[in-house]
């Protein structure tokens, strides 16, 4: 949208400014309480990328947002995380005063705090930081209370005197933070079983026209994003609940149907090995025969042969 303001903040003090916060009680880390910020620090509709990781817990609001290419409004109480250079936005709001007094906090951490610790790597590994809002996590009252008293106890230590241990103590509360959210959107991811299973249907009538239709050896596998964005969820949101559900990434189930695909064609075809390799979008010979190997233990040639 041509008149969408869009802020652009590298810093936490930055944000705090435009917010209408006070300065921040430490450069690298902040809890924010919603009931203070004064919103919208832009006209509505605007967005927002910050140089920063954001956990945000909000809830009971008639607003609706944008987080990366995805709309959804909060009703609920619920948690969702953003990346170092991820999009946020306000796309419109529905009653005034419910925007004038958000409830639920939010956390800033850059990057620079988790340096040389062990978030620093870890981090990445939270694949919920690259989920659409649309893929927040509902929280229940007592997974809701036990978040906060954790977000509580940071706030307290980056308030008091800050010594050697603080950060230490709190890199262990996110890290706790993180922990039970993952355990959390396991347990959404299980009680969600008709809806996940839904989406495991479109994704296998997916892959089934896609290898049907012969675009693998002309395109090779579909990429996860690719794949994603025609189930219209986010890539790593598909990969957690493969992975739930199935104990596959998404690599390897694209690996296990190929894997399927080329056992049919080596026992009802009479292709060559070759011609099978390049239906099947492999470019040489040698990867084909290396994969299939690896997967059933043995070459393509010695299954075929057990079949005859």
């Amino acid at each position: 949208m041509s008149n969408t303001s869009l802020l652009r903040f590298s810093t936490i003090s930055e944000y705090h400014c435009a917010a209408g916060l006070p300065k921040p009680a430490h450069p690298l880390i902040s809890v924010v309480r919603l009931e203070n910020v004064n919103m919208p620090i832009a006209e509505i509709p605007f967005r927002l990328v910050g140089d920063f990781y954001w956990i945000s817990m909000k809830r009971k609001q008639h607003i609706k947002f944008r987080y990366g290419q995805q709309t959804g409004g909060f009703d609920e109480g619920v948690l969702f995380f953003m990346s170092p250079g991820q999009l946020f936005g306000v796309e419109s709001v529905e009653h005034a005063a419910d925007f004038q007094k958000p409830e639920g906090w939010m956390i800033l951490i850059h990057p620079d705090f988790l340096w040389n610790t062990s978030l620093a790597k870890n981090i990445k590994q939270y694949e919920f930081f690259s989920y659409s809002v649309n893929e927040a996590l509902y929280l229940s009252e007592k997974e809701e209370l036990m978040l906060t008293a954790i977000v509580n106890q940071i706030e307290h230590e980056y308030s008091t005197a800050i010594d050697h241990f603080s950060q230490d103590v709190i890199i262990a509360q996110l890290e706790l933070l993180l922990t039970y959210s993952q355990r959390f959107y396991q347990r959404q991811f299980l009680t969600h079983k008709k809806a996940n299973h839904e989406l495991l249907t479109r994704l296998e009538n997916y892959l089934s026209n896609y290898f049907n239709s012969g675009a693998l050896a002309s395109q090779g596998l579909p990429s996860v994003t690719r794949i994603a964005e025609t189930l219209n969820i986010s890539p790593g949101y598909l990969s957690s609940i493969l992975k739930t559900l199935t104990g596959q990434n998404m690599q390897q189930h694209l690996h296990h149907k190929l894997i399927e695909l080329a056992k049919e064609k080596l026992t009802t075809t009479n292709l060559s090995i070759s011609e099978i390799a390049y239906e099947l979008g492999f470019e040489h010979l040698q990867s084909f025969s290396k994969l299939f190997k690896t997967k059933t233990n043995l070459s393509p040639l010695e299954f075929r042969t057990s079949f005859n």
